[in-house]
């Protein structure tokens, strides 16, 4: 793993403090490497580097197109390294090679050349005389930005952050999961390879304490988060008692799929087994919450059960070619998820799974409850987690009405073969992201955060763009 921790104004750096962190490998258990923890001391400099390189140096004479050039070339280092990034994910997140080298590490590169292609794309408006003044709106960065991002996918969420503060102008300092390290750091070194101007990109790595630094700095213009509603409350409490910096949240779920009669049946299958499944169940955007007409659903549950128990088979070793499902991202986090499926098994009908798979690693079996209670832990909280929750339904109303109810908002899936349906239905779900027939999954030019507490702002789209420009209106008196 890499003898550096943090980047700070182009330098690669192990770190001053005496606050270390020891990552395992979630998979066997073994050590990878004990991380230095950004301190104020690391933290200050970064944020210093970010508003000099903002003020004065040489980012801020840069057009949109020598922005541009920067982050394609960027984008073009990270395939010829993804093997390293794939090295980096499985021994300290246990994240299945397959995944990161097919999924995670292409879309992270599709994400910076979709913002490359923004950054010399940014207009202002100009508006009809009135009362003899010229009118017009100016869109300019917010100065010196900040990311927390995930130990989930981490660095595909760093893109979502960093690609588009970079193309609107401004600088960034990010700060990983510390549970997440490595694969950060091989970017931090790729930043550098590609040229940026020094304090222009900032990587620290850190923990809750260095997050709430970052939050809590008045020198930072703009911060995003992603992660847990609690530590998003931390953060946005943060940013307002300091400085009153501008805030992006993109925080948990508890989202519903609801399948109707008429759905395509191994479509549905599919998409409320593998989709759910994926990453082990630890997505933000995971439908954990199963509805299916009444009509239906005894053959739906016995064919989802024989997915469930299938989907074993691909679980184990995070390099064999075969591995969909690896391990959770560590054993504290295993603990949580078990102690989700014990109070579960209370609440509800344990129908597969419901157990730690093997007796090494952070492996948990898919599992499924039905018919939970719905006050329970196991219906109303995130699990984050390869565990979801099965309830029927019988009519459309019943089922929105039992999709609605949750303080989250951030995803839904909608399964039927009538697009009135789908588009009614979707309608009427309050949830920031809608899927009609699949699980949905991100995309580079789609806005995507949640309703009610599921977040604050939108991340990628052009609404991800405009999230990191404020606009500044100027009026010129034509009649002097």
């Amino acid at each position: 793993m890499a003898p550096y921790f943090h980047l700070i104004n182009d330098d690669l750096i192990e770190g001053s403090s005496t606050d270390t962190y020891d990552v395992y490998n979630p998979a066997t258990d073994a050590l990878v490497g004990s991380i230095n923890l950004a301190r104020e001391k690391e933290v200050d400099a970064a944020v210093s580097a970010a508003r000099a390189a903002f003020e004065t140096g040489p980012w801020s004479q840069f057009s949109g197109a020598q922005r541009s050039v920067l982050m394609h070339k960027f984008a073009d280092l990270l395939i010829p390294n993804t093997e390293e990034i794939v090295k980096a994910e499985m021994q300290a997140m246990g994240q299945p090679a397959a995944i990161v080298r097919n999924a995670i590490v292409p879309l992270c590169a599709e994400t910076w050349r979709y913002y490359a292609g923004w950054a010399d794309k940014i207009e202002g408006q100009a508006f009809p005389m009135l009362n003899d003044e010229w009118r017009m709106t100016m869109y300019e960065p917010f100065g010196v930005c900040a990311g927390i991002g995930p130990w989930n996918v981490t660095i595909l969420t760093m893109a979502w952050k960093m690609a588009a503060a970079l193309a609107a102008g401004n600088t960034f300092v990010f700060k990983g999961s510390e549970k997440s390290p490595y694969a950060v750091l091989v970017l931090a070194r790729l930043f550098k390879e590609a040229g940026f101007p020094p304090g222009v990109v900032n990587v620290i790595t850190g923990d809750g304490k260095t997050g709430a630094l970052l939050a809590s700095h008045m020198d930072i213009d703009k911060i995003s988060f992603t992660g847990s509603g609690l530590s998003g409350k931390k953060v946005i409490d943060a940013a307002t008692k300091s400085n009153m910096k501008k805030v992006t949240l993109e925080l948990g779920g508890k989202s519903p799929s609801i399948v109707f009669e008429d759905a395509n049946f191994e479509n549905a299958i599919a998409g409320n087994s593998q989709g759910f499944l994926f990453n082990s169940g630890q997505a933000c955007i995971a439908a954990s919450r199963l509805f299916v007409q009444a009509s239906i659903a005894d053959k739906f549950i016995e064919g989802l059960k024989a997915a469930f128990i299938g989907a074993q088979g691909i679980m184990g070793d995070p390099s064999a070619p075969t591995t969909m499902l690896g391990p959770l991202a560590d054993n504290k986090q295993m603990g949580r998820v078990l102690g989700f499926i014990e109070a579960g098994k209370s609440e509800a009908k344990l129908l597969v799974g419901g157990s730690r798979s093997g007796d090494k690693g952070a492996f948990v079996e898919p599992t499924i409850f039905l018919n939970p209670g719905q006050d329970t832990q196991i219906y109303r909280e995130e699990v984050f987690g390869p565990v979801l929750t099965v309830l029927t339904f019988e009519t459309e109303e019943e089922a929105i009405k039992m999709a609605n109810d949750t303080s989250y908002g951030l995803s839904a899936s909608v399964y039927t073969a009538s697009t009135s349906r789908a588009l009614r239905v979707a309608s009427k779900i309050k949830a920031g992201t809608i899927a009609i027939n699949k699980a949905y999954l991100p995309d580079n030019q789609s806005p995507f955060g949640g309703y009610k507490q599921s977040g604050n702002g939108r991340e990628l789209g052009k609404e991800g763009l405009m999230s990191y420009l404020q606009a500044k209106s100027i009026k010129i008196n034509m009649a002097v």
